[in-house]
């Protein structure tokens, strides 16, 4: 199956570097709203067959031009939201983003068991992102697109992909709307093809780095 992550429009929260993760949340900027119009030409090569939302408003307002051009109805998953922050929701310093990230990508290095404060582990997050993929997977669909979110999609792609890293997904954010392609399956496993347009090889390596999706910037630290 050919999976393609994409990354929600901006928010305002992410103008303003917040840790805003829960639901339902911001709704999209205007630029958020361009980037999203942006999609259906982005992605016109890509046969999709499904595709899916998490339950927060940015990504289904994401998903809705993309819906459009292809005539899909979004599938609404709560398995696809964002690491929930807990404790240090709506926080904007640097040292609550680094410390969200640091959690979330300990769980792709294996450190399932570590949490946040009023937050989940990484049981709990990665299992619920693999519950969809797997359903994904089951509907026969060749091609599936999700709309989720920065942190999420990092974490969960670091911990599933062969060719993927921590270091690597610590080292490139996605921008808004940014997308990451994935070749495989459940049973099988999983190998990125494109990390936001760049090609990546068996062992990850990066044909060239550059910027962020079809309209977005890359956010430091936590993607929201």
């Amino acid at each position: 199956m050919r999976l393609l992550l994409i990354r929600h429009g901006q928010t305002p929260s992410n103008r303003k570097h917040l840790l805003d993760t829960a639901a339902p949340g911001p709704g999209l900027t205007p630029l958020g709203q361009e980037q999203a119009a942006a999609l259906p030409q982005a992605l016109a090569a890509e046969r999709i067959e499904a595709l899916y939302v998490s339950t927060l408003v940015r990504t289904q307002l994401t998903a809705a031009p993309l819906a459009a051009a292809t005539g899909l109805a979004p599938r609404v998953r709560d398995g696809l939201r964002e690491v929930a922050a807990g404790e240090l929701e709506m926080r904007g310093d640097e040292e609550a983003a680094a410390r969200y990230l640091a959690t979330a990508l300990a769980w792709s290095a294996g450190d399932t068991g570590r949490g946040l404060p009023g937050g989940e582990d990484g049981v709990t997050a990665l299992g619920r992102f693999d519950a969809v993929v797997a359903e994904a997977a089951q509907s026969g669909a060749n091609t599936v697109a999700m709309v989720s979110h920065g942190a999420m999609i990092r974490t969960w792609v670091a911990a599933r992909a062969a060719n993927v890293d921590v270091a690597y997904a610590a080292a490139h954010p996605l921008g808004n709307t940014g997308v990451v392609v994935l070749d495989g399956s459940p049973g099988e496993g999983w190998r990125v093809l494109q990390w936001e347009g760049r090609p990546l090889g068996p062992e990850g390596a990066g044909a060239e780095d550059g910027e962020g999706g079809p309209a977005g910037e890359a956010l430091p630290g936590a993607d929201g």
